[in-house]
């Protein structure tokens, strides 16, 4: 079908940009949704491989939705790179409309919502947006639901399943759209859904899949080709024949280590391949990037190197600004090679025209070293082979010898994708959504309770609702031992400590945590542990040899406290983990060094901030807790203020200064500006000048003495 032939059956809009992207006909999947009924308002699940259109089809039911019908449409996304780019290529495509994108603060209502045609949303934001009662429910037309296989995904597919739930009943009539590359068992997934099932297997970029052995690539039907390259190592071998076919290539590894290291055994080889001109470009990124944080970590330095070689890492352990940088230099060419974790794994368009997983195995702490799922590697190998990039593209498994690469064929080439199943009945799971349930009243009674829980996807795939049923009786009493929910007969209500709780969108364990252990500290790094020992923490750092010394100073804490998790957790709980976590945060705020701090805890620049922006959040939610406990937050919101900037207490006045990080903040304060009152004294701005240079330096003064009065004594407050 082409574009022309759409007029009159989509809005005109969808047409129009269309032709001005150079888009002239539908692919099959494209074709047979706008044939089943895409502009009638019908639901679908669309199963088709990477790149073959899904997010078209969802842009014309969004736009249908938005000038057809005069409703909002919402996209929901699980990884926020993901919610970024469709944003903004929506954005770009449609600049006419009103588009807004909500990933952020979990305890915000961003009222401004409402006046917007399209919201695209993190999973968890719109979950809390629900939560805090936002007014326009009502006026959504249509539901995106993006990689939809995440229901599949031990920690976020629960909320994303109990979401779908939530919005089937809350949105009546709306349009739901889910797409997925990865989905098994479809016609399951659809029948849950009660839509109509798009399924194909068109690819517009031919996609080879294979399996490299001993220099080899063995692809499907038989064909077998050599590789451009003698080097020893297999994955040196495959990028260097990539690399001479004047392509990108993308390898997969099961841990940031891994990752890392390859990209600095590629860096030899891929430093051949590239130009003058590449070379002086990458040299300004290597630079960029080695000036992203403060003082550059030793990760920062590896990375900082592969890349003028024009090769680099990517993974959750670099700072966002980072992943970025390393995502755009791919796009423009510049880097030839990146090697990943499952970071890349999910949506992101990036022009690979190669990609290999070379670690098929991953270690789980229950059952050791395990095979990755044909699921995950099918999700990978999408990766290869994009449209306005390349005619082809690759996807490639390594085997030792003939016989494993058989094994490795039959496992990841020849078999069908493995069905997704739900991960939500499970205790600790359920106490964070039963509590949302009850306290924006969208259910109060076990009764309602357990039947919504029935219309869930769990409940479709499950006939026996004894233990789901089980379990929500045990959330309630335990609700309403903590005191978060109370009851009236069969009715529940939520108190007001527990409406805060689930605003809050913490663990209602963490909360309950949090609360008891408030009138109990004494001191920095108790207020650290407090907050480290929680599930929003997880994973927490290694526990290190001081921490199970110094762990029994503070274990009556912990002692007979309701952070003694059960079995049902995801893990067994270790409490010097938690600890080792606070005592690296509290490294963090007496100003260690970073690379230091990394080092000590074996962490990466990427995963310290996460552990920062984490205990940031839960410090917030611990002083919304002390104010309805009727404690003094005073304390907490010192605490929040120093691991945001990683400081010392008498740093504080001056970190409130613009240009002002806790490196600039100590040389001032041990250079006798210890206030920031102290800058209007003319010999402490010829310290700054001295120190920062005159453009830093009038930057800084200027926020505390007039510009026509700097450098000629006491002035007031600017």
């Amino acid at each position: 079908m082409y574009i022309k032939d759409l007029v009159g059956k989509v809005p005109k809009e969808v047409v129009e940009s269309l032709d001005r992207r150079g888009i002239s006909k539908l692919t099959p999947p494209q074709e047979l949704a706008v044939e089943s009924g895409l502009a009638g308002g019908n639901n679908f699940v669309v199963a088709a491989p990477t790149a073959s259109g899904k997010t078209l089809i969802a842009e014309i039911a969004m736009l249908k939705s938005v000038i057809w019908d005069r409703k909002k449409a919402v996209y929901i996304a699980p990884m926020r790179a993901l919610v970024r780019e469709k944003y903004n290529d929506f954005r770009k495509d449609y600049p006419y409309l009103k588009v807004a994108m909500s990933i952020g603060d979990l305890d915000s209502l961003d009222r401004w919502l409402e006046d917007y045609d399209i919201v695209f949303a993190s999973t968890e934001k719109f979950d809390s947006l629900i939560r805090h009662g936002i007014s326009w429910m009502e006026s959504i037309g249509c539901i995106v639901i993006d990689e939809v296989h995440m229901l599949d995904e031990q920690g976020r597919g629960p909320t994303l399943e109990i979401l779908i739930s939530k919005l089937e009943r809350m949105c009546a009539g709306a349009q739901l759209i889910a797409l997925s590359a990865t989905v098994g068992n479809t016609k399951e997934l659809s029948g849950w859904m009660g839509a109509e099932l798009i399924e194909s297997d068109y690819r517009p970029v031919v996609l080879e899949r294979g399996i490299e052995v001993n220099g080899n690539a063995m692809y499907e039907g038989g064909r077998e080709e050599a590789m451009q390259s003698t080097n020893r190592i297999p994955e040196i071998r495959v990028a260097e024949d990539t690399l001479k076919r004047k392509k990108q290539i993308m390898i997969f590894y099961s841990t940031k280590r891994n990752a890392e290291a390859g990209s600095e055994k590629l860096s030899g080889m891929v430093s051949k391949y590239i130009t003058e001109g590449e070379k002086e470009r990458l040299k300004e990124l290597s630079d960029r990037i080695l000036g992203v944080l403060g003082r550059p970590t030793m990760q920062c330095e590896k990375l900082a190197k592969c890349i003028l070689s024009g090769v680099a890492f990517h993974h959750s352990g670099l700072v966002n600004e980072q992943r970025v940088m390393v995502e755009e230099a791919f796009r423009e060419n510049m880097l030839k090679a990146i090697c990943s974790t499952t970071t890349l794994s999910l949506g992101i368009n990036l022009p690979a025209h190669t990609v290999l997983v070379r670690d098929i195995t991953r270690y789980s702490g229950s059952s050791g070293s395990e095979y990755i799922g044909i699921n995950e590697v099918t999700q990978l190998f999408g990766r290869a082979g994009r449209p306005k990039y390349d005619t082809e593209g690759r996807a490639l498994l390594i085997a030792k010898s003939k016989s494993d690469a058989q094994d490795l064929y039959n496992r990841y080439i020849l078999s069908d994708l493995d069905p997704i199943t739900s991960k939500l009945g499970v205790l600790p799971i359920l106490r964070t959504h039963i509590l949302a349930f009850v306290a924006t009243r969208f259910l109060t009674s076990e009764e309602s309770i357990a039947d919504f829980m029935a219309s869930t996807f769990y409940g479709y795939q499950y006939s026996d609702q004894t233990r789901l049923k089980q379990i929500v009786r045990e959330v309630l009493k335990e609700l309403g031992d903590w005191g978060f929910i109370e009851s009236k007969g069969s009715i529940y209500n939520a108190t007001r400590i527990g409406h805060r709780v689930s605003e809050l969108y913490i663990d209602p364990l963490s909360a309950k945590w949090i609360i008891d252990s408030i009138p109990r500290l004494t001191d920095d790094l108790s207020i650290l542990f407090m907050v480290c020992n929680t599930m929003e923490m997880r994973p927490y750092v290694r526990a290190t040899p001081e921490a199970e010394e110094r762990y029994f100073e503070y274990q009556s804490l912990a002692d007979n406290s309701i952070a003694r998790y059960d079995d049902n957790d995801f893990m067994f709980y270790d409490p010097v983990k938690p600890f080792s976590t606070a005592l690296m945060l509290n490294d963090w705020i007496s100003e260690k060094v970073e690379r230091e701090v990394m080092k000590d805890y074996r962490t990466t620049p990427g995963a310290l901030f996460t552990k920062v922006t984490n205990a940031d959040w839960l410090l917030y939610a611990s002083m919304e807790l002390a104010k309805l406990s009727r404690f003094n937050p005073v304390k907490l919101l010192e605490m929040r203020i120093r691991i945001k900037y990683g400081i010392r207490k008498e740093l504080m006045d001056l970190i409130r200064l613009e240009q002002v990080g806790r490196v600039r903040a100590r040389m001032m304060y041990n250079n006798g500006i210890k206030k920031a009152y102290d800058i209007r004294k003319p010999e402490s701005q010829e310290r700054i000048r001295a120190m920062f240079g005159s453009d830093v330096a009038k930057k800084i003064i200027s926020q505390v003495v007039g510009a026509d009065e700097e450098g000629k004594g006491p002035a007031g407050r600017a």
